[in-house]
């Protein structure tokens, strides 16, 4: 892609959808927010000040404390495009999000959604904890 239009797009404005998709088929907020701190490495509260503080994408997963590095191992597409192929961080990030909350969506178990393991240590990313 050419241009990514992901990263300034406000977060807050995203939020509210990703519940609403996610309450549509009987999941709850906790849920999407779990999912949310679980790549991101936010808590609950450090989320929401975040989403308080209008912060688009880019600066959503700049601060994020630690991005999970088994994100890795999230495949599949997202409006035909497969996550795993991305190449910006913030778009990939934001779909690797986007994928995590269809899973909940289409029922499938948090422990099934989150508990993904690193077989490869070569697919890790590099850095994602090494943020000062």
């Amino acid at each position: 892609m050419s241009k990514n239009i992901i990263s300034p797009m406000k977060f807050g404005k995203i939020y509210p959808l990703l519940v609403q998709k996610a309450e549509r088929k009987g999941r709850a907020k906790q849920e999407v927010d779990e999912i949310i701190c679980w790549l991101t490495g936010y808590t609950p509260d450090t989320l929401h000040a975040q989403i308080e503080k209008d912060v688009d994408y880019k600066t959503l997963f700049d601060q994020a404390p630690c991005i999970n590095p088994n994100c890795v191992q999230i495949t599949g597409e997202i409006c035909g495009i497969a996550v795993e192929c991305i190449e910006d961080p913030v778009e990939r990030y934001a779909r690797y999000l986007d994928k995590l909350v269809d899973e909940l969506a289409k029922g499938k178990a948090m422990e099934r959604i989150l508990h993904r393991k690193t077989s490869d240590s070569s697919k890790k990313e590099e850095n994602t904890c090494d943020r000062a």
